[in-house]
This record gives structure tokens, sequence and C-alpha cells, in this order.
């Protein structure tokens, strides 16, 4: 399938961007990085392209600037981090290309708290998937959630499962857990990652469609 990658600046703060579009896309998921990271995840980044390759158009973008990424206070700031993923939902729905797409979100580790967030606060939000996700940082927000959210965690990650699990029970709309036997909290172990693929691609396939409620 033929894909264009863009790179590009999304506004007001000019935060770095790679956009994929895949021909004939069937909607576009927001990547929102966790700890500080930034587009250029080497995860987020296979992620994002095994997503691309399945029709899905997709978006990695920095939640902080450089400078801002040095501030451990901000890098664990969840409102401002769901705020940063809301202007960035906004800009795409402003882009011809992409206004007609069903939009979900994929979070890492803090990242996924700051996209359970945003899902809570944007009802259009068709489908959320957490990878080593800290859900506990969305606390009240995790009623409020309405779209179908997938939880994925690695079985050799005891502390983060015990979070997800928590938080399982708390969201507010439809929403599975599925543990990657063997893996840790990044996923690192050999084919752990591409588990992860199969879930969120399956996850998305399921619930990111322009028929979707």
């Amino acid at each position: 399938m033929a894909e264009e990658i863009r790179e590009l600046e999304i506004p007001p703060l000019g935060l770095g961007a790679f956009l994929g579009l895949p021909e004939a896309a069937r909607g576009l998921v927001l990547f929102a990085h966790g700890s500080g990271s930034s587009r250029f995840s080497p995860r987020n980044s296979f992620v994002a392209r095994e997503l691309r390759r399945a029709g899905f158009a997709t978006l990695l973008f920095d939640l902080l600037s450089a400078e801002e990424s040095a501030d451990r206070r901000k890098v664990f700031d969840i409102g401002l981090l769901a705020d940063r993923l809301l202007a960035a939902t906004r800009w795409a729905r402003s882009k011809p290309e992409l206004a007609a797409l069903p939009f979900g979100y994929f979070g890492a580790s803090t990242g996924a708290a700051a996209a359970l967030v945003a899902a809570a606060r944007d009802a259009l939000v068709r489908a959320v998937v957490s990878r080593g996700g800290r859900p506990d940082l969305a606390r009240q927000a995790l009623a409020l959630v309405r779209a179908p959210t997938l939880l994925i965690v690695g079985g050799n990650d005891p502390a983060v499962l015990e979070l997800n699990e928590a938080a399982l029970s708390a969201l507010g709309g439809r929403a599975e857990l599925r543990i990657v036997p063997g893996a840790g909290h990044l996923f690192e172990e050999p084919g752990a990652i591409d588990q992860v693929v199969d879930h969120a691609r399956e996850w998305f396939r399921r619930w990111l469609t322009k028929q979707a409620p």
C-alpha cells in the first residue's frame, strides 16, 4: 500500500510531527508518547508503520517542546499532555484530508493517561489503545471515557498490570485487557511489540470505522 509521510509542525507551539497517510485511509490514529519521549520513539514508530500498512493514517508528534521535556514536572503533567493531544486533534480535524476520518488514540506509559483524559473530554474519539500505560494517572476521567479502550500490558510488568486491572473496572465504556506473556514494561523482548501491533490493529479495525456510532 502506497503511503505519504509528511514532516510538519502543529500550531500554535510548532511542535514537530510526522503525518503518515496511506491511500484510502480508514481512520487516523494519534500517538501520545510517554515519559518525555518524542515522535522519534522507535516502538511507537514501529506500531505506526504497521497501522499504516493496515490502512490507518498516523500522527506522531511531540507533546512537549525540547525545553519542556527537560522539566520532569511537565513530563508528568497529565492535564498539560492531554491539552496538547486535544490541540493536535483539533488541528487534524481542520485538515480537509483528515476531517472525515474517525479518530483514535494510541498512548504509551504516561501518554496513555493523557489519551484517556483527552478521550473523556472529546466524545468524537472512537477508540483508545494503551501500551504499558498508566491509566491510574487519569484518575476521575476514567469513568467519563466512552470510547472502547484496549489496555495492553506485559506479563512481566506486575506493578503496571495491577494498575491496569484496577482501571479496567473504572473505565466508563467498553474496555478489555490484553496481557503479552513474558513482556516487560518496554516490550523489548523478541516478538513482544509484534503482539502489541496485533492487538492494536485488531482493536482499531473493530472500532475505528466510519460506520461506528
